[in-house]
């Protein structure tokens, strides 16, 4: 039997263990990441048209464009923070950026000349209304002569 250093193992263990396929490039801490780059979607229709909610906090209202070409309605996202402190013994400089784009397919039955937008509290809020529809004529026989 061999008479093993109980540090021995330590260091391999330990680097094993940070840098793990399952803990550290795993399935779960891919899709959990790339999960919070999109926000939550609400969609309601109701018959008179629809409520977009995007659950998008600490953006502007300024930090938004939404249009709609094609009958495909995109809103996209862009915020850049900057900060800079110094002092005399140091001098430090963060910045954050994020960004989103998500884009939605429109039924041919939307009025895109009449969407609306708000931004309140970290919701966008978008109503997206419906064309009038014509109501359906009755059935008319025609003759022929």
């Amino acid at each position: 039997m061999k008479n093993k250093n109980k540090h021995e193992n330590f260091m391999p263990a330990l680097f094993s263990d940070i840098f793990s396929d399952a803990k550290f490039f795993g399935r779960n801490w891919l899709d959990r990441d790339f999960h919070q780059l999109l926000p939550a979607v609400n969609i309601k229709e109701n018959h008179k048209d629809f409520d977009v909610e995007l659950a998008v906090p600490g953006f502007k209202k300024e930090d938004f464009k939404v249009n709609v070409e094609n009958n495909v309605l995109t809103i996209n996202a862009e915020k850049k923070e900057d900060k800079n402190e110094e002092t005399s013994k140091y001098t430090r400089k963060e910045f954050t950026y994020s960004s989103f784009s998500r884009s939605f397919s429109l039924p041919e039955n939307i009025n895109s000349e009449k969407i609306d937008a708000k931004y309140s509290d970290g919701i966008l809020r978008l109503r997206v209304p419906k064309k009038e529809t014509t109501k359906s004529l009755p059935k008319k026989e025609i003759t022929i002569d």
